[in-house]
């Protein structure tokens, strides 16, 4: 005899709209592309009602957006990537496609080396993170992490550029430009993916910033040398995601907290650092610190008015914080469901709502959205 008691933990506590401040909260919409969803895109208003959705041809990668002329940049699940490691299916992306609101794809460009993070930059141009394996002899210099099989092949990170014809414009291949001796895989982590860029991004001076997940850390690589420009070392963050350039010059950045040094218990932050001197400048925590805590993906975007969007990914938590850090928004991701491949569900077991990142657009950016 079963149970009528609901079994995903997460939807017995409550999903949807949790809490909103009209008065405090940024306006807008916010776009989520959950992980296993199916395809589904959906856009929310402020009172967690789907305003307006898509259907996708292949599960998400990673996550979607919404392009300067209103299209959506979707970064989907390359059906026919093959595995290069054991969680490669849970998070490689590789087909990417801008559909219109309507749902016509308007471009697609498909690369099965894909993984985790990509832009897509003002200009038109996709930049993304890709991998490749190692040079042979590389990867005996390359410290720390689990054991390694003397036959297990290591992937080191291939940063492109492409433009709207798929041309590659610009590529950095990390074993090039990195001392693996200074980039160490932290305890903890596998040695199949060095050093993990699971985040990019570009700041005002055109340098490409990237999140080393595995080795802990953030860099900007200067695009005419790929030599690094800045480095916001493991001392000050942990394992984190998505680094987003602040006009102040700042860098916002979702720290997730896996194996935190001098840290009795696991938790996340969101930071703002100043990357001049690698001061922390603002910082958001929970009270009680391990209540917040994705142990994988996550990002933050700073909105109009002052306040921080957060993505607890791995629970599918959204919320607003302002810089008091108060929390005047809160949602929680209704759909739940399993990985569809089997690879992804050993890496991913369960019901998960969890989403890679989501982002908060303003009615002006959505000019199509019925009045």
């Amino acid at each position: 005899m079963s149970t009528s008691v609901d079994q995903i933990t997460q939807r017995r506590r409550g999903v949807g709209l949790i809490a909103h401040d009209p008065a405090l909260s940024a306006h807008g919409y916010t776009l989520i592309a959950p992980q296993t969803g199916g395809g589904h895109v959906y856009l929310i208003d402020m009172q967690g009602e789907v305003v307006h959705q898509w259907k996708m041809h292949v599960r998400p990668g990673r996550h979607a957006v919404i392009l300067p002329n209103g299209n959506l940049g979707y970064n989907g699940s390359h059906a026919h990537s093959p595995d290069r490691y054991a969680p490669w299916s849970m998070w490689h992306g590789g087909d990417f496609s801008e559909v219109t609101p309507q749902g016509e794809v308007v471009w697609r460009y498909e690369d099965p080396a894909h993984h985790h993070d990509a832009q897509w930059l003002p200009n038109g141009h996709l930049l993304y993170s890709a991998c490749a394996p190692v040079p042979p002899g590389f990867a005996g210099r390359v410290p720390g992490g689990t054991a390694h099989g003397p036959d297990e092949v290591m992937y080191g990170d291939v940063i492109r550029e492409v433009n709207r014809a798929g041309e590659v414009i610009w590529e950095w291949k990390a074993w090039e430009h990195l001392n693996p001796e200074d980039f160490p895989i932290a305890p903890g982590f596998g040695r199949y993916h060095w050093p993990l860029v699971n985040g990019i991004g570009v700041n005002a001076q055109g340098q490409v910033l990237m999140s080393l997940r595995t080795t802990s850390g953030i860099i900007a690589v200067d695009k005419q040398t790929g030599a690094l420009a800045m480095h916001i070392p493991p001392s000050v963050v942990s394992h984190q995601h998505a680094p987003v350039a602040l006009p102040n010059g700042n860098i916002l950045t979702f720290d997730n907290g896996n194996f935190r040094t001098g840290a009795h218990v696991a938790f996340s932050r969101v930071l703002e650092i100043d990357p001049s001197n690698n001061a922390v400048v603002w910082s958001y925590a929970d009270d009680v610190v391990n209540v917040f805590y994705s142990p994988f993906m996550g990002n933050a975007q700073r909105l109009p008015n002052g306040n921080t969007h957060v993505t607890e990914s791995a629970t599918g938590r959204l919320f607003e914080v302002t810089p008091a850090g108060e929390v005047v928004w809160e949602y929680i991701i209704p759909w739940f469901d399993q990985y569809p491949d089997e690879a992804a569900r050993k890496t991913g077991p369960g019901q998960l709502n969890s989403v890679f990142q989501t982002l908060r657009y303003g009615r002006e950016q959505l000019p199509w959205l019925p009045a």
